[in-house]
C-alpha cells in the first residue's frame, strides 16, 4: 500500500512582494556601483567634487554591491538592507550639503531598504543572537 503525501506550501503575496523588492533594489544598487567601481568619467567627476579621494568612490561602489548581494541572501537580506539605509543616509547628505544636488535618488533608496530592513528585523535578530 503506497501512500502519496503532498506537501503544498501557501504563497503569501506578502513575502512575494518582498522578494521582488529585494531583488529590484538589488539591481538598482548593482546598476549604481557599476560605475564607480568602472571609474565612469562622470563618477571620478563627482566623487573629485565630493573631496574625499577616489578610494572613496571604490569603497561606495564596493559597499553597493555587497549589499546589493546580500538582498539576495535570505539570512543577510536584513542586515544588507540595514548597511544600504546607512549608506544612503550618507548620499543624501553628502548630496545636500556637498554636492548641492538632489538627494531624490538616495532618498527613494533609502526608503525601500528601510522598509526592507523592517520586514526583515526578525533575520537581523536571529544572527546577533547566534
Amino acid at each position: 500500500m503506497s501512500t502519496t503525501m503532498t506537501t503544498s506550501r501557501r504563497i503569501r503575496p506578502g513575502i512575494v512582494t518582498l522578494w521582488v523588492a529585494q531583488v529590484a533594489l538589488a539591481f538598482f544598487f548593482v546598476m549604481a556601483a557599476l560605475p564607480k567601481l568602472t571609474a565612469d568619467p562622470a563618477m571620478v567627476e563627482q566623487f573629485g567634487s565630493i573631496g574625499a579621494g577616489q578610494w572613496f568612490r571604490y569603497l561606495v561602489g564596493s559597499l553597493e554591491l555587497a549589499g546589493a548581494i546580500g538582498l539576495l541572501i535570505p539570512r543577510l537580506c536584513g542586515l544588507a538592507a540595514s548597511g544600504l539605509v546607512g549608506l544612503m543616509v550618507g548620499a543624501t547628505i553628502t548630496n545636500v550639503f556637498v554636492l548641492g544636488i538632489s538627494p531624490a535618488i538616495p532618498l527613494a533608496f533609502l526608503v525601500f531598504a528601510a522598509a526592507i530592513a523592517w520586514f526583515r528585523r526578525a533575520s537581523v535578530r536571529e544572527l546577533v543572537r547566534r
